[in-house]
């Protein structure tokens, strides 16, 4: 058998390198963040001491106090949609209640629901999700 020259065999070395190090390379640079997707809700539409539901995108836009927030309706406990009535969010796969502000009240569920950020922008409100 022929004898490989150490020119060779560096070569492949490096070759054998850069081929192992190549799919590693998305785990040694940062991600990009994924863009952030933004729902836009007419503030007429929102009652004064209520609630607008977007059920596809699971998602409470809410008026309590004078204040807006909206609610990720996705049930902190084993991500259910929450339903919406007039007293309290209801899980409707365990029965955990959450208050209109999303505070946990009866489990399974402990956490609170995730609030998102939302923007004003004129005659609506932009939600970020």
């Amino acid at each position: 058998m022929a004898e490989v020259r150490p020119a060779r065999r560096k070569l492949l070395q490096a070759l054998i390198v850069a081929a192992a190090a190549v799919p590693l390379w998305r785990y040694l640079t940062p991600s990009r963040a994924p863009a952030r997707r933004v729902l836009r809700v007419e503030r007429a539409t929102l009652p004064s001491e209520g609630a607008v539901v977007f059920r596809e995108a699971r998602v409470a836009v809410m008026r309590r106090d004078g204040a807006v927030f909206a609610l990720d309706l996705a049930c902190t406990h084993l991500g259910c949609t929450v339903n919406v009535t007039p007293r309290q969010l209801i899980c409707p796969c365990h029965g955990s209640t959450f208050a209109l502000d999303g505070t946990a009240l009866t489990g399974p569920a402990t956490r609170p629901l995730a609030r998102l950020e939302v923007r004003e922008d004129g005659e609506h409100l932009e939600v970020l999700l």
